[in-house]
């Protein structure tokens, strides 16, 4: 990775879960088509790590990631297939640890201010904030932006097309994470066309 910020790859970074390895190929060339290079595949599948490495190995333009990560393990094992970055819902010490020593950037999730200020005191200023519509918002990242300026984020979890743009205004906000670029019926029809055109409407997004 050119940038070792996972929040200035991309505006939004898609939220994948691959059930079939076979589609995590095409699935990611339609992401970079449409000009969203890091995707994030979360670790909710048997299928994941086959896919992080498929499309670590066959899709160079791609800046694969692993999100969902809960342990030293997963950690381990996603770097091994190859994520350039870790994502998690939230943190321990041990898992910070872990992510610390990995060697890749991570972003790990917070949902409170207490949370936030635990990781800055830990070194760490980029955060995912989880589950974000659930956990305030844009009126709760916006009122975090006073007491700590040096906290940046990217907000996942029913994060929309028409939702994005808000967040993605404020000032301690480098990118969004969200699957509304990736539906059901588009995945399963192998729809990579219709992907590629919802990939590049949120690559878009200012």
């Amino acid at each position: 990775m050119t940038d070792s910020s996972v929040l200035d790859l991309a505006p939004v970074v898609p939220v994948v879960v691959v059930e079939d390895v076979a589609d995590a190929v095409p699935l990611a060339r339609a992401l970079v088509a449409g000009g969203l290079r890091a995707i994030e595949v979360t670790l909710r599948t048997p299928a994941a790590l086959d896919a992080i490495r498929a499309i670590a190995d066959e899709v160079p333009d791609a800046v694969v990631g692993a999100g969902t990560v809960i342990s030293p393990q997963n950690v381990t094992d996603s770097v091994a297939a190859g994520a350039r970055f870790l994502v998690s819902p939230g943190w321990t010490d041990t898992l910070l640890d872990a992510m610390k020593k990995s060697g890749v950037p991570f972003l790990p999730g917070v949902s409170t201010t207490s949370e936030v200020v635990a990781l800055l005191e830990r070194g760490v200023s980029e955060m995912k904030f989880f589950p974000a519509e659930a956990a305030g918002g844009v009126p709760y990242l916006k009122s975090l932006a006073g007491p700590l300026p040096q906290a940046r984020f990217c907000p996942t979890g029913g994060v929309s097309l028409g939702s994005a743009p808000s967040y993605l205004a404020l000032k301690n906000v480098g990118c969004v994470g969200g699957s509304w670029m990736l539906p059901a019926d588009a995945v399963a029809a192998k729809d990579w066309a219709r992907i590629e055109t919802l990939a590049r409407e949120a690559a878009g997004l200012k």
